[in-house]
């Protein structure tokens, strides 16, 4: 199994064993995010050791050492992207799971359980028409002060959504065109993202345009913006008015 039909497939099986772990009625709010997270994330990391023991590995759910470090494959994994979403029994989260390659996003899988889909840097569809007016993803909790103001900017309407995965996807799915995100993150948080959406042809960056970078020593990223490339310019050169 190649390393793209590698990371669908536990992407969708870690899928489905959180769907399992849903219905099983043994778990709720909480309780259920943290049950889920467990089960997905040793699944996946006996997996990836016992299918690419040479490869280093990054989960949010387990501890983080140096090995990695020497590494040039990495996998990096989110067992459930949105845990609070998965404990609500809303649909807008994910399962994540990407190779980076010298600190490049190269390969990921994007599963979003609840609606049954798995989205794959190595098999892009067509994007849809962008939306008139324009369509920005923002946290459906806290969204960032850029990208409200950015949004108002450039006139874009603001679509409230949960996780980074599902948000991301959003735009590889046509259901918004711009994610713009300044409030923290993890690597894990869009590592996989980040190579479905570079897959589609989408541009991929930090907010102030440099390019997204991973398996660091320090697994925090600040910022993000995936976006359809015509929008890419004009969001960077409002985000750099703002600083």
């Amino acid at each position: 199994m190649n390393d793209a039909d590698l990371a669908a497939h536990l992407a969708a099986v870690a899928g489905k064993i959180l769907i399992e772990v849903r219905a099983s009625g043994m778990f709720e709010g909480k309780a259920l995010g943290k049950a889920g997270d467990q089960t997905a994330n040793q699944f996946l990391v006996h997996a990836l050791r016992e299918q690419r023991p040479d490869d280093g590995l990054l989960s949010e759910e387990s501890k983080d050492t140096e090995e990695r470090l020497g590494k040039s494959r990495v996998w990096i994994v989110d067992p459930v992207d949105g845990t609070r979403e998965y404990g609500e029994e809303r649909t807008d989260w994910a399962v994540h799971v990407a190779l980076a390659v010298d600190g490049v996003p190269s390969i990921g899988a994007v599963a979003l359980p609840g609606l049954d889909l798995v989205l794959r840097s190595d098999q892009p569809g067509p994007l849809p028409q962008s939306g008139d007016p324009l369509r920005m993803v923002v946290s459906r909790t806290r969204p960032a002060r850029e990208a409200t103001e950015v949004a108002e900017r450039i006139g874009a309407e603001l679509v409230p959504m949960g996780s980074a995965g599902a948000k991301a996807m959003a735009i590889v799915r046509g259901e918004a065109d711009i994610y713009l995100h300044s409030g923290g993150q993890y690597e894990w948080d869009s590592c996989a993202p980040a190579a479905v959406a570079l897959g589609y042809g989408l541009h991929c960056s930090r907010i102030d345009g440099s390019p997204l970078v991973y398996n660091q020593s320090d697994t925090y990223m600040p910022d993000l913006l995936i976006c359809r490339k015509e929008h890419a310019d004009r969001v960077l050169s409002q985000v750099a008015e703002l600083a």
